[in-house]
């Protein structure tokens, strides 16, 4: 396994620049830095290609995450609003396969995150996200780019809440480039066993994200890691495994992931990296058996 962090760990807009959290996490001991992709397509070449130069110079693989908003999405049974998803996917996959990215995961069957003030249609918008995964697998595949079906909880979309639910989409979609991507929050919301739906995943699994129930770096809450990293093992899971931890209020990222209290207790940026070096060796030790 390799072991990485979303960037907006350390901040409060997903449009912030990530160039400069490179050298931080593969100074704190990181494999992978794992970006919000969408943001990359207002970068100037220029600028994709610092990033893209900072991460070999770093030995850092990046990973990216993307959830699209209600005017690009897949599943809408709108067919411009559909149309312009699949421009803004296709712009944003050309860009992050210049940083060398192999993954990209999230809602990409669906938008993020859901307006439940409005009625949804669970059958239709899975019908149409099936064929927008589908029919964008093989532009991805050309670019060397896996699309990893994120199962959310309930609060955020109604398409694929459990792992069984992200199976059987990657299945019906049908494309060898297209897996199910598990987040250990998520799971902890609707699963019945953690171990349960990681087997479920089983060789299907691409992606995998981890924090804790509260949304802090792991090892920092109640979830059962070690039952966690046994079954990831017993599936010779061999993909990245990516911290997301959400721990400060303010900007677009508290308001959309409903950070309301400061979960860091305080803690300045030095901290934080402290944090996070330690929930590293925390994970790698608890995830991926290392007994170094």
């Amino acid at each position: 396994m390799k072991f990485g962090i979303y960037y907006s760990y350390w901040e409060q807009e997903w449009s912030a620049d990530c160039l400069r959290y490179v050298e931080k996490v593969a100074r704190l001991g990181f494999d992978v830095i794992e970006i919000a992709a969408h943001h990359l397509n207002s970068f100037s070449a220029d600028h994709i290609d610092d990033i893209a130069r900072c991460a070999r110079d770093n030995n850092i693989a990046v990973t990216s995450g993307l959830g699209p908003s209600q005017e690009r999405n897949l599943s809408s049974p709108d067919a411009d609003i559909r149309k312009a998803g699949r421009a803004f996917f296709e712009e944003t996959l050309v860009n992050i396969a210049k940083l060398d990215v192999h993954i990209i995961g999230g809602a990409l069957h669906s938008y993020w995150p859901v307006d439940y003030s409005q009625p949804v249609d669970k059958e239709g918008d899975r019908a149409r996200g099936v064929e927008g995964i589908s029919s964008l697998a093989d532009f991805a595949a050309d670019l060397g780019i896996d699309l990893c079906i994120e199962v959310l909880n309930r609060f955020e979309n109604h398409v694929i809440n459990t792992a069984e639910e992200g199976v059987a989409f990657v299945r019906d979609v049908g494309k060898d480039n297209v897996k199910v991507m598990l987040d250990t929050f998520h799971m902890n919301i609707e699963e019945d066993s953690f171990s349960a739906a990681i087997r479920t995943a089983g060789p299907l699994l691409g992606h995998f994200h981890t924090g804790e129930n509260n949304r802090r770096v792991p090892g920092k809450g109640r979830l059962p890691w070690h039952e966690i990293g046994a079954a990831l093992r017993e599936i010779d899971y061999r993909g990245a495994v990516v911290m997301e931890p959400f721990v400060k209020t303010g900007g677009g990222i508290g308001r959309d992931i409903r950070v309301w209290r400061d979960l860091s207790d305080g803690a300045d940026e030095a901290k934080m990296d402290q944090d996070a070096r330690e929930a590293l060796a925390f994970s790698r030790y608890v995830l991926g058996g290392d007994k170094g």
